[in-house]
């Protein structure tokens, strides 16, 4: 007996070790080979297509170095799990470019050449509290092209994978993408003539968005009436087109149909239009613009006589407060968009809205909108009267698009050809067999061969000076002008133009996926409750409104009699006594409603709670029951 128990417990011994070491050979392979099944909704942990599609074309190497501090006690727990995530990262980009993407992992410890090297490739540390730099950075590189991303944080997670698949693009194109420029506006600056500088006057310096771009691209001026967009141009900025002609419409046109991206920025009431006279905002003054045929052709329309105003996102102006002047938070942005996913501050003037469906062949992104909280006015009306929209404001419960992206295969706007430029007059003596017969129209491109780009934008005077930076002195003396940004105004402006001049695969590169889900039934209970908050603060203004009225008929009546006009008459004393009980019971109303919202907030996170909490040892406790149960009866049937 002692013997077959030793036998026993040396077989079961051995049995546990061979599992343990089965278990340890199988997760060694399974980490080597980088393969794991990702069952999140949002894809989170899969590379997109995108992302393949610029490995795929990759025919050199490309070395990537991960500067990654390790072994340090005092790096943050945080940063030390996002560093694993940016390894199994760089493992899937490597397994998906069969081995075209050489990982190299350095540990920049101080004073070794592994910092060194960061240093060189331009990866930065930073400081701890004892002064000792931390590294958390990669390098790419191509042959003699290199791109850095200085300091990867958590906080742009969501943005990793196309900012490692921009730097990727970015070393395998030797060339700095050519960024046009067509605009009535001083985009890039205005020199003054000899005899206005003799009176003092200066010339008027580029923009800082233009100044900008020419640090990444290579910028080109393009005549407001060009008849042909040129051939190097990879990105067309169109800059309040107010009174573009038909021909310019074209070229735009047979350029997009040959591949070129546009981003075009309209506007129903440009108020920083030096060439208008001058506005109550103290800015400039008023002039639209629109791309009236391109739009029609795509299955859009932007309406150029009526401005958004949003009561959800009220600017406050030296004028007084202005529905119609946007100040968009970051739930008027498309989180899931690459351009937009860290887009927040955003501030538009009087922006328009783009309306209708895009043709077959084309896929519309909305990347800005307004709040359900919003109403179209008049752009006089909104400009001059902005507390009186505000009273008067009447809730549309549609969320308009502010700025959209358009993709797919463009078909053109102009199926006769080339429009025909206007007929100069007859001369008095011409007679009619003179006339010579028209030209042919020329045929021109009617569909584009492969996919393309359009990003529309509702306003023109937000990526401006005025709006989007502030202007200092430095405090270290010089005379040295300093410009920060205002807002999130450029940084929106150069994301949607970098990502149109990169490899057409970067526009369908997704930002990852948030972690964070919405409680989107506790955010509807809200908007319901508030939305009853304002119906109930009307019918409280309307009674004030009715009383008020009241009040003056019976005053100016009592003046018509020969009264004493500042004693109150009885009438006067029970209306105000009625009002006043009215304006207590609508008030005990609106602390009910406020009270019956937290109440049912309450509840319904609560139930949430304890489904989280409860659910699964609930489920897997019944599960136990019912396998013991299963258990127990074929026992008993044995």
């Amino acid at each position: 007996m002692k013997n077959k128990g030793l036998e026993t417990w040396l077989y079961s011994s051995l049995g546990v070790a061979a599992v343990f070491v089965l278990i340890v050979v199988l997760n060694a392979l399974a980490g080597r080979a980088k393969t794991r099944i990702d069952l999140t909704e949002e894809r989170a942990y899969t590379l997109s297509p995108g992302t393949r599609a610029i490995l795929a074309k990759l025919d050199t190497p490309v070395q990537i170095r991960f500067y990654c501090t390790r072994g340090d006690t005092r790096m943050p727990v945080i940063l030390k799990t996002y560093a694993q995530r940016v390894e199994d990262l760089l493992g899937e980009y490597r397994q998906a470019s069969k081995g075209l993407v050489e990982i190299q992992k350095l540990d920049p410890v101080p004073d070794s050449d592994a910092e060194d090297s960061a240093k060189l490739d331009g990866v930065e540390g930073q400081p701890r509290l004892d002064g000792e730099p931390i590294y958390l950075g990669l390098s790419v590189s191509m042959l003699d092209q290199k791109e850095a991303l200085p300091f990867l944080t958590p906080e742009r997670e969501r943005l990793l994978e196309y900012d490692l698949s921009r730097a990727i693009s970015r070393v395998a194109t030797a060339e700095k993408p050519v960024v046009g420029v067509m605009s009535p506006l001083p985009f890039a600056g205005r020199q003054m003539n000899p005899m206005m500088m003799q009176m003092g006057q200066r010339g008027q310096p580029a923009w800082v968005l233009y100044s900008e771009l020419g640090r990444d691209f290579t910028t080109k001026t393009v005549d407001m009436n060009a008849d042909k967009i040129p051939d190097d141009v990879k990105v067309l900025m169109l800059i309040h087109p107010k009174g573009i002609t038909d021909a310019t419409q074209y070229a735009i046109d047979q350029f997009i149909l040959r591949g070129g991206k546009l981003i075009a920025f309209l506007d129903p009431q440009s108020v920083l239009d030096p060439s208008a006279a001058g506005g109550p905002m103290g800015m400039g003054g008023a002039s639209s613009s629109n791309l009236p045929l391109l739009l029609k052709a795509w299955g859009l329309n932007f309406d150029g006589s009526q401005v958004v105003a949003d009561l959800d996102y009220v600017a406050r102006m030296r004028q007084g407060r202005q529905a119609a002047v946007l100040a968009l938070t970051e739930n008027a942005v498309n989180k899931d968009d690459v351009i937009t996913a860290n887009a927040d501050n955003l501030f538009l003037v009087f922006a328009g809205a783009f309306t209708g469906t895009p043709v077959e062949g084309l896929k519309q992104t909305v990347l800005l909108k307004s709040s359900q909280n919003s109403q179209l006015v008049e752009p006089m009306t909104a400009q001059m009267e902005g507390e009186k929209v505000i009273r008067d404001f009447v809730r549309s419960g549609t969320s308009y698009p502010l700025a959209v992206r358009l993709t797919g295969k463009f078909k053109t706007a102009f199926p006769d050809g080339k429009p025909k430029a206007p007929e100069p007059p007859p001369a008095p003596d011409a007679k009619p067999e003179d006339k010579k017969p028209d030209a042919p129209a020329e045929a021109g491109l009617k569909e584009s061969k492969e996919e393309s780009a359009v990003v529309l934008i509702g306003d023109a005077d937000f990526i401006q000076d005025q709006i989007a930076v502030q202007e200092g002195m430095s405090p270290f003396g010089g005379g040295q002008r300093i410009v920060m940004p205002a807002n999130g105004n450029l940084a929106f402006a150069q994301g949607a133009i970098e990502q149109l001049s990169g490899d057409n695969n970067l526009i369908t590169v997704r930002s990852r996926a948030s972690r964070e889900r919405q409680f989107t039934v506790v955010n509807e209970l809200q908007a319901k409750a508030e939305s009853a908050y304002q119906n109930k603060i009307k019918e409280l203004e309307i009674s004030l409104t009715e009383a008020q009225t009241k009040l003056n008929e019976l005053q100016r009546t009592k003046a018509d009699q020969g009264g004493q006009k500042f004693i109150l008459s009885p009438e006067q004393q029970a209306e105000i006594t009625n009002f006043r009980k009215k304006e207590t019971e609508v008030k005990q109303q609106l602390k009910q409603e406020r009270k019956k919202l937290r109440t049912d907030i309450d509840s319904l996170e609560n139930r949430i709670k304890w489904l989280n909490i409860a659910l699964m040892p609930a489920l897997v406790a019944v599960a136990g029951i019912g396998l013991a149960v299963v258990r127990h009866q074929r026992r008993a049937a044995r």
